[in-house]
């Protein structure tokens, strides 16, 4: 084992919260150290926006199968996760939703304090740099190029009229303007404006990469988080087969998403007592929610052929509306996203082999009543973590997608989508729905909630996500959303970065 420098700060995960934390305590000077399990960005499918299918099941993938999952018909799923700077914002499809304002507002009510919508939109003005134009709720000039998408096939006058043929508003909503939910519109998408993935490595890291005060080191697995009495002092990383302890003068940073940032607590004796004394492992301190409150978005495809044909789109999807099933609740998040795309993604052509032209509505279930766990397998670094979310657990769940599969059918029956509309393929008039389901929805790997932020007993972080019971330890990442947000989760984990920084420099 070798014994290297110290550093000031040494951030594991180089995600997207991890990559902008970097970026801004070397901006203040500070000296860093990026720890990344994964390899640098070198493939040419990152940058092409159609291109990121091929990385899924590549050696930049974690792919994390889950436990068999009862609620999906006994299936193992795969959760695709980025093994590569820049994490899942290297392989993902791009879009970029900031969730609804009742999300933030409800995990303020929940115990994480300063995190209401009022307290986090100046974050997400301040990161982006929204083509459409400077406003109340977009900002320009900030280090993430979005646009609306960019994509003119994508496009889909039908869905979106269509939409406000049975009650919802638009065309050309802005969902991550005043009004997430009820409005038809057009997704957003972090993508440069010559045409290529803005990710977190190229946005916030590959441009600093030559500051003095900023190591990266790339194949670097964390084992665990070293400790003096309660103070994190370190981070011992497995590199080439060579085993590395490095000191942390001032905090450690644990940045590597909400499958693996509990692991890498638990192994480090931060975790559920039984969970560790069962493996071994010393108690630094016990917190028996790091691993629960999994939640994770599930989706659904249905699927009709079109009367006509339509060029291939470059991206997965494009339209979008955000809704409620479920009457009377107004006052709570919506729980679907429906995203739309008029013809088949060519980067899903050779996977799905539709031998016809066909339109996919995919409603994704984005407030999920089932929650899993994330658990240790072993306490071999190097095993992938026990992953049970649970799936479709609740029958609620399975109600809602019953409720949007009519909301589909009644779109796609408006004027507006009748011409493009010649039949329901999947599932199908008569089709056994909870069968379908249960058979057809899998993940939209936006694992998210398992070291949450809050003061209730299950909490793990505070509101400035300091990891309770130890001194100089911090969580930031999909990991610390008490409840995961409606929509894509990408955008909210560059602003966790951004205030994670905040926090860590004392500027919020």
């Amino acid at each position: 084992m070798s014994v290297n420098a110290s550093y000031d700060y040494i951030i594991i995960g180089a995600g997207a919260a991890g990559c902008v934390i970097a970026d801004r305590l070397s901006k203040a000077g500070a000296m860093v150290l990026l720890l990344e399990a994964g390899s640098q960005a070198i493939n040419p499918a990152i940058d092409n926006p159609g291109g990121f299918v091929s990385l899924w099941g590549s050696n930049l993938d974690w792919g994390l199968a889950t436990e068999s999952q009862p609620g999906m018909a006994g299936r193992n799923l795969v959760i695709n996760q980025g093994k590569v700077l820049g994490g899942s914002t290297s392989i993902n499809a791009m879009m970029y939703v900031r969730g609804n304002r009742m999300n933030y507002d409800m995990w303020n009510t929940l115990g994480a304090d300063g995190w209401s919508y009022a307290d986090v939109l100046p974050i997400y003005k301040s990161l982006e740099n929204y083509a459409g134009g400077e406003s109340e709720y977009h900002g320009v000039g900030g280090p993430i190029p979005v646009v609306d998408c960019p994509d003119p096939v994508m496009v889909s006058e039908a869905f979106m009229i269509g939409a406000t043929q049975v009650g919802y508003d638009g065309p050309y909503w802005d969902s991550n303007g005043e009004r997430q939910e009820n409005g038809a519109g057009l997704l957003q998408f972090h993508i440069s404006p010559d045409g290529k993935r803005a990710s977190a490595a190229t946005v916030f890291l590959n441009p600093i990469l030559g500051r003095p005060n900023l190591t990266v080191e790339t194949g670097a697995h964390a084992t665990h988080v070293l400790f003096k009495g309660n103070k994190a002092t370190g981070v011992e990383y497995l590199q080439g087969g060579k085993l590395n302890q490095v000191r942390a003068e001032r905090e450690v940073i644990v940045s590597a998403g909400a499958l693996q940032s509990p692991k890498v607590l638990m192994l480090s004796g931060i975790g559920p007592a039984a969970h560790l004394r069962a493996h071994g492992i010393n108690m630094v301190n016990d917190l028996p929610g790091v691993g629960q409150n999994l939640q994770d978005h599930v989706q659904l495809p249905v699927v009709f052929k079109r009367k006509t044909d339509s060029p291939m789109t470059n991206l997965l999807t494009g339209n979008v509306l955000f809704l409620r099933t479920r009457e009377g609740a107004e006052a709570a998040p919506p729980d679907m996203q429906l995203n739309f795309t008029p013809s088949i993604p060519a980067p899903l052509a050779p996977i799905l082999n539709i031998p016809f032209a066909a339109c996919i509505f995919l409603p994704i279930l984005v407030q999920p009543f089932s929650t899993g766990e994330v658990m240790l397998r072993s306490v071999n670094p190097l095993d992938p973590p026990s992953v049970n979310p649970n799936y479709l657990q609740q029958p609620a769940d399975v109600q809602a997608f019953v409720k949007v599969i009519k909301i589909i059918r009644a779109i796609a029956d408006t004027p507006a989508f009748r011409d493009l509309n010649e039949v329901e393929i999947l599932p199908g008039s008569g089709a056994d729905l909870e069968g379908f389901i249960r058979s057809q929805s899998s993940t939209l790997w936006h694992p998210a909630g398992t070291c949450k932020m809050g003061q209730d007993a299950l909490a793990v972080v505070d509101p400035q996500l300091r990891v309770y019971g130890v001194d100089g330890l911090r969580v930031a990442d999909a990991s610390i959303m008490p409840a995961v947000t409606s929509g894509n989760t990408v955008a909210p984990c560059f602003m966790i970065g951004a205030r994670a920084a905040n926090f860590i420099l004392g500027e919020e």
